[in-house]
């Protein structure tokens, strides 16, 4: 074994001894999830450290009614829909935006590709599907800059970008206040910076510690959780710091106020958290899609015996659920967290549960 590994390990194993009872670490983000699979991170940790999967998947996260909001824009004749890859799968009430099989629906790559597809289209009302958080959002505040200069008329987003740290709040307020510890997600704290999560250490003290992707960057975070409540301690700590600055990306930032206010937006398995979501400010509305057709964007209930709510609380493991790896599987998802490649349950089907 290399010696950095032992070593950490050593100094996990001591901390948990010194703890003395059973914790529960949430990794917020998907891409976490993925990575401490994929690298065995989670057959290193000693017994005792249990990695919970959060609420840090774009596609997971959000909630019924804009998939079934989004499938029913689909169905109309004037409008062209675009979205990332991932959530032309994710099942709405009926079916999914794959299964329509709409020539007006379109997998980008980027915000770019879809105001791209508006200056191509100039007889339809482009609609992005703007999802995910701080780490995303930015990207669509430039395409609406870009918009704005252009004078590009047909293009609207339908907005469901998420705020990262309102869920957390939300997690410890009522939905899962077992969580001890924050492995926080390396892509958005670039954008809002390690000192957005002081609120989460200070009000409810629980530790936080940014970490990249690197095997050994995630399991000196987890190390650092460890010594931290083995020592009675919650603070914010980074071991991101070649990417991730403590007032985070300014600029980004900036670009988010003048487009973007929070407000009490749904979310999958959460519920409505009090400043949890982006909308467009009121001086931008005419790129906003809901606004421009004059739709009320549905209140759809999850998939019948789905647990992905709870899930993405950390309040159940993906095999628990009763549909998993049975009737809900990676080709035929019920689900969005079996869908999304940052999925848990898809996460957990690939590996097993290593």
């Amino acid at each position: 074994m290399n010696p950095s590994i032992e070593l950490i390990r050593n100094r996990l194993t001591d901390a948990v001894q010194k703890i003395g009872r059973s914790i529960q670490i949430m990794e917020v983000c998907g891409t976490h999830t993925v990575a401490l699979f994929r690298h065995g991170i989670r057959s290193l940790l000693p017994e005792g450290v249990r990695l919970l999967s959060g609420p840090g998947c774009p596609v997971c996260v959000t909630d019924q009614g804009t998939i079934d909001t989004l499938l029913e824009l689909a169905k109309r004749p004037d409008t062209l829909i675009t979205t990332y890859g991932d959530m032309i799968r994710v099942p709405g009430s009926r079916t999914s935006l794959e299964k329509l099989h709409r020539p007006n629906v379109r997998v980008v790559l980027s915000t770019d590709d879809a105001l791209d597809a508006a200056r191509k289209n100039p007889d339809k009302l482009v609609v992005f599907a703007a999802v995910g958080f701080e780490t995303t959002a930015p990207a669509t505040a430039v395409v609406l800059q870009q918009a704005l200069a252009e004078g590009i008329r047909n293009f609207t987003i339908l907005c469901a970008h998420k705020l990262v740290i309102p869920a957390m709040k939300a997690l410890l307020e009522g939905r899962n206040d077992k969580i001890d510890a924050f492995l926080c997600p390396g892509h958005v704290s670039v954008i809002i910076g390690s000192d957005a999560y002081r609120p989460i250490a200070e009000m409810y003290h629980r530790p936080c510690v940014v970490a990249g992707f690197e095997p050994m960057q995630m399991l000196e975070g987890i190390a650092r959780i460890c010594e931290q409540i083995s020592s009675g301690r919650a603070c914010v700590e980074s071991v991101y710091q070649a990417a991730v600055r403590p007032a985070g990306n300014e600029i980004a930032l900036k670009l988010l106020e003048e487009f973007f206010e929070p407000w009490d937006g749904p979310w999958r398995g959460l519920g409505r958290i009090p400043g949890g979501t982006l909308r467009l400010k009121k001086q931008y509305e005419q790129f906003d899609a809901a606004k421009r057709l004059d739709i009320t964007p549905l209140d759809s209930p999850e998939p019948a015996g789905c647990l992905c709510g709870r899930v993405l609380c950390g309040l159940v493991e993906p095999p628990s659920c009763p549909l998993f790896a049975k009737t809900c599987n990676p080709d035929h998802p019920v689900g969005p967290c079996m869908v999304s490649t940052e999925g848990a349950c898809s996460a957990w089907y690939k590996y097993r549960g290593r």
